[in-house]
């Protein structure tokens, strides 16, 4: 069942008229939210869509929009989609340089998400150089999102746990950067109606894979 929930939190919309914002799990029409590394852009459609509109959204893709719809059926319509709802997107935009980026560097949010990240099929994951490539990726990510918060904003880490991926320790990443984990939940992919996760490499990249124990990790900055 979805979880889009009108809420009694004040929202602008046209003619200055004032309206209900809508909820779809852990987010709202009145934040705003960039999410990074969305695959085929299928989780950000998905909070969009629930909105009715894309207005507070940036949505951003590690590939290239000619690489990206070779590689996801569904990204041209998922993209097209998400800019006629209003939504800002995004290509080629790496975790690990985001804040440098002129369309990007002097704009704040209230939650920040990145679900699933990965470093990419280098080998298995419990062998020790994928899981410090992954560790890096994640590393670099907190150091870049950490300046891009707004006050008593939130960055969202959905990961997988249990062995190996407790081997990433992302409570100790995020902490380098003054972030703390404030909450851990489950991630319920029935909650966002039309996201569909993907493998993102090789033959397979359109695949989806299996969310089996995935957690969303909230952290904000310290002191709040």
């Amino acid at each position: 069942m979805s979880m889009v929930t009108p809420v009694a939190i004040p929202v602008e919309g046209k003619k200055g008229e004032k309206k209900a914002a809508k909820w779809l799990g852990h987010y709202s029409s009145a934040q705003s939210i960039l999410v990074v590394g969305d695959g085929d852009f299928s989780f950000s459609l998905a909070l969009a869509t629930a909105f009715g509109s894309g207005e507070k959204l940036v949505a951003t893709s590690f590939d290239s929009y000619v690489h990206l719809v070779s590689m996801y059926s569904k990204a041209e319509s998922n993209v097209a989609e998400l800019k006629s709802l209003g939504a800002t997107v995004l290509h080629s935009v790496s975790v690990k340089k985001m804040k440098k980026r002129t369309d990007l560097m002097s704009r704040r949010f209230d939650r920040i998400v990145f679900n699933f990240p990965h470093a990419g099929f280098i080998g298995k994951e419990n062998q020790v150089h994928m899981i410090n490539a992954h560790r890096l990726l994640v590393q670099r990510f907190f150091r870049n999102v950490s300046k891009m918060l707004r006050p008593l904003g939130e960055i969202h880490v959905s990961h997988k746990t249990g062995q190996p991926y407790d081997r990433w320790e992302i409570e100790g990443l995020a902490l380098e950067f003054s972030l703390l984990k404030f909450e851990m939940v489950a991630f319920r992919k029935e909650d966002y109606p039309g996201y569909n996760q993907k493998r993102g490499d090789g033959d397979r990249c359109d695949e989806e894979f299996p969310l089996r124990n995935g957690c969303t990790f909230k952290f904000q900055r310290w002191p709040r």
